[in-house]
C-alpha cells in the first residue's frame, strides 16, 4: 500500500463517520499456545446518513416515525433488489448485495451494517411511488383515448383525447424529470410550479449541468453496482463448482439416458454427496463473503475450524436456513407470466435475506471464539443436521416431478445462487 492510500485510509477512520477497524485474517497465527484470527473490516461499512434512534420515552412521536422510516426504507430496499433480480444477467448485482450484507455482518457482527442502502431506499421508495401516481392519470387518459378511437374513428372526440393525451404526457415527463433532479421527495413530486421556478434559478446561476452530473455520478457510485456484481458473479460460480457435480448426478434418475438400475445408483451416490455439500456450503460462501476472495470459497480447513468452535449456532442457523428456503420451490410449480416474476421475485429475496443476516452473524460469532467447543457438542450438532440435511435432500428430489422445469429445478439452488424462480 503507498503512501498516498496510507494517509487516505487514515483520513476516512479519523473522520466523523463512526467506523471500527479491525485487521483480521482467517490463517491461524501461532503465539505461544493460543490461535489469533485477523478479519478486516473497511472503513466504508458504515451506516450511512441513518439517523440515530431517537429516545423512546423523551421523543415518542420521533421515535415512532423513526421505525417507520425504517421499515418503509426496509421494504423499498427488498423491492428494489427483486426488481433488480428479474432481470437476466443484472440479477448478480442482487445475488453480490446480498453476499456484501452477509460479509459485512461476518465481518463485524452488527446488525445495523446488514442494511447499507438503508439511507437511500426511501428516497428511491418514493421515487417510484411518485412517478407512479403520476402516470396513472396519463394512463387513464390512454384508456379514454383508444376507447374514442373505436367508437368514433377520426372523430372530435378522437382528435381532441390523442391531442391531450400527447400535451399530458408532455407536461407529466418534464414535471418528473425536474421532481427528479430536484431530489425526488414528496414535495417534488406535488409542487411543479416551484420545480420549474428552481430550474429557472438553477440554470441563471450557472453551472447546473455539471452539479447535476456530479450528482447523478455521486448516487451511482454510492450504489457500487460494479462491485456487487463482480461479488455476485464470484459468488455464483464459486457455489455452482461445490454444486454442479452432485446436482448433475442427483437428477440421473429422472434422466431418460441410461439404464434404471444405475441412473438410480448415481442418484443416490449424488444425493449422499450433496447432503455433505449442503452441510458446508452456506459456511463455505459466508467466508467468501466476509473475506471477499474466490479461493475462500475452497477452504474447507479453515470452515471446520469455525464449526468447531460454534456447532450449536451453526446447526441452528443450519435448520432454519433450509426450512426458510425448501417452500420457495413451490413457487417454481408453474411458469409464470414475465410481469408476475418480480413479485414472486420479491417473495425469494425477502426469504433469503435473513438468511444471509444469520449466517453472517454466526460466522462472525465463530471467528471470536479461539478455543473449540465440546466435542459432544460438536458430535452432537452432527447427528442432528446430517438426518435432516438427508430428509432435505429426500424431499428435493420430488420436485423435479412438480417443477415446470423437470429435473433442472435440482440444479437452482436460490439459496446459493441466484434468488430468482427461474
Amino acid at each position: 500500500m503507498n503512501e498516498h492510500t496510507t494517509q487516505q485510509t487514515d483520513s476516512i477512520v479519523s473522520s466523523d463517520t463512526a467506523c471500527e477497524v479491525t485487521d483480521f485474517s482467517d490463517e491461524p497465527v501461532a503465539t505461544a499456545d493460543t490461535t489469533r484470527e485477523i478479519q478486516q473490516f473497511y472503513p466504508d461499512e458504515v451506516v450511512g446518513n441513518i439517523p440515530p434512534f431517537p429516545h423512546l420515552l423523551r421523543h415518542p412521536l420521533k421515535a415512532a416515525f423513526w421505525m417507520i422510516r425504517m421499515a418503509f426504507g426496509i421494504a423499498c430496499l427488498v423491492l428494489f433488489l427483486a426488481l433488480i433480480a428479474a432481470v437476466p444477467i443484472v440479477n448478480f448485482i442482487a445475488l453480490g448485495y446480498l453476499l456484501d450484507v452477509e460479509g459485512r455482518v461476518a465481518r463485524t457482527g452488527k446488525i445495523r451494517l446488514a442494511f447499507p442502502l438503508l439511507d437511500i431506499a426511501p428516497r428511491l421508495g418514493m421515487i417510484v411511488i411518485g412517478v407512479v401516481l403520476w402516470l396513472i392519470p396519463l394512463f387513464l387518459l390512454a384508456g379514454a383515448a383508444a376507447d374514442a378511437h373505436l367508437i368514433d374513428p377520426g372523430g372530435s372526440s378522437d382528435r381532441n383525447l390523442h391531442l391531450m393525451n400527447r400535451l399530458a404526457a408532455i407536461v407529466i415527463a418534464v414535471h418528473l424529470c425536474l421532481a427528479l433532479a430536484r431530489g425526488g421527495t414528496f414535495w417534488c413530486f406535488v409542487r411543479p410550479l416551484k420545480n420549474a421556478i428552481w430550474l429557472y434559478q438553477q440554470i441563471r446561476g450557472g453551472g447546473y449541468l455539471d452539479r447535476a452530473a456530479a450528482h447523478v455520478s455521486e448516487f451511482f457510485a454510492s450504489l457500487k453496482l460494479g462491485k456487487n456484481f463482480s461479488l455476485g458473479l464470484r459468488g455464483f460460480l464459486g457455489a455452482l463448482i461445490w454444486l454442479i457435480i452432485p446436482s448433475t448426478m442427483f437428477a440421473a434418475a429422472s434422466s431418460p439416458e441410461g439404464g434404471q438400475g444405475g441412473a438410480v445408483a448415481v442418484t443416490l451416490l449424488g444425493g449422499l454427496i450433496l447432503v455433505i455439500v449442503l452441510g458446508w456450503l452456506p459456511i463455505l460462501q459466508a467466508h467468501f463473503a466476509a473475506e471477499n476472495r474466490f479461493r475462500a470459497m475452497f477452504e474447507l480447513k479453515t470452515i471446520r475450524r469455525k464449526f468447531n468452535r460454534a456447532p450449536l449456532l451453526w446447526m441452528l442457523s443450519l435448520i432454519i436456513v433450509y426450512l426458510l428456503s425448501l417452500p420457495l420451490y413451490l413457487f417454481k410449480v408453474a411458469a409464470l407470466p414475465r410481469d408476475a416474476v418480480w413479485g414472486i421475485t420479491l417473495i425469494f429475496v425477502a426469504t433469503i435475506y435473513p438468511t444471509k443476516i444469520l449466517l453472517g452473524w454466526v460466522y462472525y460469532r465463530a471467528s471470536s471464539k479461539t478455543r473449540n467447543a465440546w466435542f459432544g457438542w460438536r458430535w452432537l450438532s452432527r447427528i442432528i443436521v446430517l438426518p435432516l440435511l438427508a430428509v432435505y435432500v429426500f424431499i428435493l428430489f420430488f420436485t423435479q416431478f412438480i417443477g415446470v422445469h423437470g429435473n433442472r429445478v435440482l440444479m437452482e439452488h436460490h439459496l446459493f445462487l441466484l434468488p430468482v424462480p427461474f
